[in-house]
């Protein structure tokens, strides 16, 4: 008798669980599936997205290359106004500014206003540049301090040229920022980050041409 009475218990409470889970199930059946729904549409938003990103990318690199090609050839008010078939770079890194192309135009929008004697108008777009290439983000940097320098900044020159040679790190480029930054340190008259920077040069950067003259430029700040 008092197994049956379990037994009926345990049917009674295994019907209450499921008319609970049914009740609760009822009542919150649309924020379920709500959050089903949510997930769905990230996933297939982030498949979009990387999708359209993807050609977005191409696109923009596509829309470029006329101005790389301008500023390869010195063509510069072509390469930052454009012509009939070129809107220019400042309109492409605009128009696609989320891109690793647009914030490329842009740089180099920045650097078309450098060559032309627009140093102000260049600071705030080479600025904003991030770029972990070995020459590519050096050059705009070194671009910047030559910015600063043109505009009388020689301070904030010589550090930009400081931090282009370094992540440049190479014998190609980084002695001729650091005997920039020199120069620039010495009109300044703090000889003291002028050795520093030669001696830069002298020391790891041995293998470069520039080495080869470093010495004068030591002995005068010594």
């Amino acid at each position: 008798m008092a197994n049956k009475d379990i037994k009926q218990e345990q049917v009674i409470n295994v019907e209450e669980a499921v008319s609970r889970s049914e009740e609760f199930f009822n009542k919150n059946w649309k924020i379920l599936l709500g959050i089903v729904a949510a997930i769905i549409i990230a996933v297939c938003g982030y498949f979009w997205y990387a999708n359209h990103q993807a050609a977005k990318e191409l696109e923009a690199a596509q829309a470029l290359f006329p101005g790389e090609q301008f500023f390869a050839e010195g063509n510069y008010e072509a390469a930052l106004n454009g012509d009939q078939n070129f809107p220019g770079l400042e309109s492409i890194a605009s128009e696609y500014a989320s891109t690793k192309s647009g914030k490329l135009a842009k740089a180099y929008a920045g650097l078309c206003m450098a060559q032309l004697g627009r140093y102000e108008e260049a600071i705030p777009l080479l600025k904003v540049f991030k770029g972990n290439d070995m020459m590519v983000g050096p050059s705009v940097l070194a671009a910047l301090g030559n910015c600063y320098a043109n505009t009388g900044d020689n301070a904030q020159a010589a550090a930009t040229l400081m931090k282009a040679a370094q992540q440049a790190d190479n014998n190609t480029l980084s002695p001729i920022y650091l005997i920039q930054a020199g120069q620039l340190y010495e009109a300044l008259g703090n000889k003291a980050e002028a050795l520093k920077a030669y001696k830069l040069v002298k020391e790891k950067y041995y293998m470069s041409s520039q080495a080869m003259d470093i010495d004068k430029y030591i002995e005068r700040v010594k």
